[in-house]
């Protein structure tokens, strides 16, 4: 696929989307605040340069052709474009999309937004990407399974599917919703839902059964004293795992 391939968007896409109307409208509230660093997203911001520099050391960014599914306001986004690579962001938010797309007027890092869902677009273009990434969505949508696949059959094979979400386990409950919702007020409450997130085994069993195989995993943990995200091998709560298609 070309640059200027991936940067045509569509006319249209289908009207059956795999997304909880209530989740859409709960980030799209906060549309507006995405690039505040100091916002409800201030965590998004603060891990983004952990994230980037684990997918770039993976994928070696720089001129690849690159999707990222749930893209909301464009941090991942734009900061795989400043490493080189070209990027379309999609998501079903369309407030979140106008301000990604501001953002990339602004800053002057060239990304394409589209609003459809990743089953659509990996429908009309399959095989056709070196990278997907899809971070922090899983744990929002109703069929993690469908998102799964349809990164899969955007990649060309031997390409690289990132993913990020959240461990099932009471760790999780305490830290990711009693502790970052209720007693540090690092998210607005009712960002998560417990019954929804889902253990690596599960997420390596959806990718497995779509042809892709793990290449690394990493736990991404947070030190509420010295306000400091790091990676490692702890996966309790946060964790992220590459993927590739099988060739």
């Amino acid at each position: 696929m070309s640059p200027s391939s991936i940067a045509t968007p569509a006319s249209s896409h289908a009207s059956g989307r795999n997304a909880d109307p209530k989740e859409i409208d709960k980030f799209s509230e906060l549309a507006h605040r995405w690039w505040d660093p100091n916002s409800e997203f201030k965590p998004l911001h603060e891990l983004n340069p952990l994230r980037l520099g684990w997918i770039d050391g993976i994928a070696r960014l720089a001129g690849k052709q690159v999707i990222d599914v749930g893209c909301g306001g464009g941090i991942l986004s734009e900061s795989m474009a400043r490493a080189g690579a070209t990027v379309r962001g999609i998501d079903l938010s369309s407030k979140a999309l106008k301000v990604a797309d501001l953002h990339s007027l602004e800053s002057g890092v060239a990304v394409t937004y589209e609003e459809i869902p990743v089953e659509d677009l990996a429908a009309r273009i399959p095989g056709s990407v070196d990278v997907v990434t899809c971070m922090e969505m899983l744990e929002h949508v109703p069929d993690p399974q469908s998102i799964v696949r349809a990164c899969a059959t955007l990649v060309k094979p031997g390409g690289l599917v990132f993913f990020s979400t959240i461990n099932r386990n009471l760790k999780a409950y305490a830290l990711a919703i009693l502790g970052a919702e209720y007693v540090l007020n690092m998210l607005p409450r009712g960002t998560h839902d417990y019954d929804k997130f889902i253990t690596p085994s599960e997420l390596a069993r959806f990718a497995r059964n779509v042809g892709l195989e793990l290449v690394e995993m990493r736990g991404m943990t947070y030190n509420p004293l010295t306000q400091v995200y790091a990676l490692g091998k702890d996966t309790d709560v946060n964790y992220m795992m590459a993927f590739r298609r099988h060739g």
